[in-house]
């Protein structure tokens, strides 16, 4: 048996849509109806990645996104017939994993869940620092926790997972399709600025002048690149 997938949503011809394409792959299928099912299945069956429908009765699957992201990591692929480029901000930016609209392709569907879960078991906590100190920041990856002169810095899980990448590889310029494909999972038409605004929230909050950054630099005509460790503070 394959991974364990939750399938959130409402729409009961939906869900066993997808649970069809999904036991076909030989996944173990967990399913729920709305935000209270999906919450309690989630924190007892601990499955490892959730489908999960934007617009649910009792709780609405941009709460559970929220409470989730206060609990675990899991990754969680958003479903939605929500379209605009606000929703989809949002959505991600309460630590949403990926993004597809309704009405979806099922094949389409199952290799995002292919991508994610290709993602997570790619990362090798063990092959990496669990923590990193460059000047005044100090990152703790496995606590999630960020502190700048010895101060708690809040991130949100985006934000986080951006700050993760470039400072695991200092010096290196990241151009933004490769943040925005490492970060949100794909790429989104017209989205590209969504890695300038996010690299500017983390600029104000860990930089002491964000109008002249130290920690995160500018790479003209590329992107972004983590200050190397030898520079001069």
């Amino acid at each position: 048996m394959g991974a364990k997938i939750l399938i959130v949503d409402d729409d009961r011809k939906t869900v066993d849509l997808i649970k069809l394409y999904m036991e076909r792959e030989h996944y173990h299928v967990l399913v729920a109806y709305d935000g209270y099912q999906a919450l309690e299945l989630t924190r007892h069956k601990n499955p490892q990645l959730i489908v999960l429908d934007l617009m649910l009765p009792a709780v609405d699957g941009l709460d559970v996104c929220r409470i989730l992201r206060t609990e675990s990591r899991i990754p969680i692929i958003m479903l939605t017939a929500k379209t605009t480029e606000n929703d989809k901000l949002l959505g991600l930016d309460l630590g949403a994993d990926d993004y597809i609209t309704k009405p979806f392709s099922p094949r389409e569907l199952m290799a995002r869940v292919r991508a994610v879960l290709r993602r997570v078991s790619s990362d090798e906590p063990d092959q990496v620092p669990t923590r990193v100190t460059i000047g005044d920041l100090k990152v703790d990856f496995m606590r999630h926790e960020v502190r700048l002169h010895n101060q708690i810095v809040h991130l949100t899980p985006k934000e986080f997972k951006l700050l993760e990448i470039l400072i695991k590889q200092p010096g290196r310029a990241f151009s933004r399709l490769e943040l925005l494909e490492q970060v949100f999972g794909f790429e989104y038409e017209g989205l590209d600025r969504t890695v300038d605004v996010h690299i500017m929230n983390v600029r104000k909050k860990i930089e002491i002048d964000p109008s002249n950054p130290y920690y995160i630099q500018t790479v003209y005509g590329i992107g972004y690149k983590f200050v190397e460790e030898q520079d001069d503070h």
